[in-house]
């Protein structure tokens, strides 16, 4: 449904446009996204959409306190902002500390020949076992995902966190390193298990299956738990408008 274009120019009691009013930061918080960094992009892309949405006439506009929509918005998000930073860099840190951790292991696992080599042709004793390719391929790809997410999170961390960064440019890096992180992860366990196998007798294969299904559950719940915070990345980094919640003014 468009509006018609006469609402555009209303102004209320202080003389603030629609763009005034959307540039505000106020007590409500209609936005059900948690954390201060997802709080403050979508606070960023509504003012965008509202922005696009009006005639150009509406943007020269200035209030009775002669302050732009601009200069309402960068003083009641400077909270907003220091927050954002605060808790990116934090997240960053702690999560690139798992990355470095892995990327160690992965390292170790990766330059490391299972079985030694054959001293006549020079190739791998166990290259014809399928767990040896699996071994190899997933300790390259832990080591590769480890560094990218370990790079993404000192991308953040190293950062300035402007206001227009929180837009696309902090959300993406910190979805890209978590993606990376989680997949790192797997690749690490996967590795993990398949060199352990040549270690085992053939009988004892089949019963290892369980001893490594709960060496899995620390990382589950690891995953579990920063599953939510992933989907909210994602979610407003998909969603181009953003979806209030009317909810907050009925309380």
């Amino acid at each position: 449904m468009k509006l018609p274009e006469f609402l555009f120019h209303q102004l209320d009691d202080q003389g603030n446009s629609i763009m005034h009013l959307a540039a505000m930061n106020g007590e409500l918080e209609p936005w059900r996204i948690p954390g201060a960094a997802l709080q403050m992009q979508w606070e960023i892309r509504w003012y965008k959409h509202v922005m696009h949405s009006i005639p150009p006439l509406c943007f020269a506009h200035n209030n009775n306190k002669g302050e732009t929509p601009r200069k309402i918005f960068k003083q009641t998000h400077e909270k907003l902002i220091k927050e954002g930073s605060y808790w990116l860099i934090k997240t960053s840190e702690s999560c690139s500390v798992i990355a470095a951790l892995i990327a160690a292991v992965a390292f170790a696992t990766s330059a490391t020949m299972p079985g030694g080599l054959d001293d006549k042709t020079g190739h791998p004793v166990l290259e014809d076992h399928i767990a040896f390719d699996v071994f190899s391929i997933t300790s390259l790809v832990a080591l590769c995902l480890s560094i990218t997410a370990l790079v993404f999170f000192l991308a953040i961390i190293t950062s300035r966190c402007q206001e227009r960064e929180f837009k696309i440019t902090l959300p993406r890096k910190l979805l890209m390193g978590l993606s990376s992180l989680f997949a790192s992860i797997v690749a690490m366990l996967v590795s993990f298990c398949a060199g352990h196998t040549f270690i085992l007798r053939e009988k004892l294969k089949y019963a290892a299956v369980p001893i490594y299904a709960v060496a899995c559950i620390p990382v589950a719940f690891f995953a579990v738990a920063q599953l939510p915070l992933y989907f909210d990345i994602l979610w407003t980094t998909l969603v181009k408008v953003p979806l209030r919640s009317y909810k907050v003014f009925h309380q």
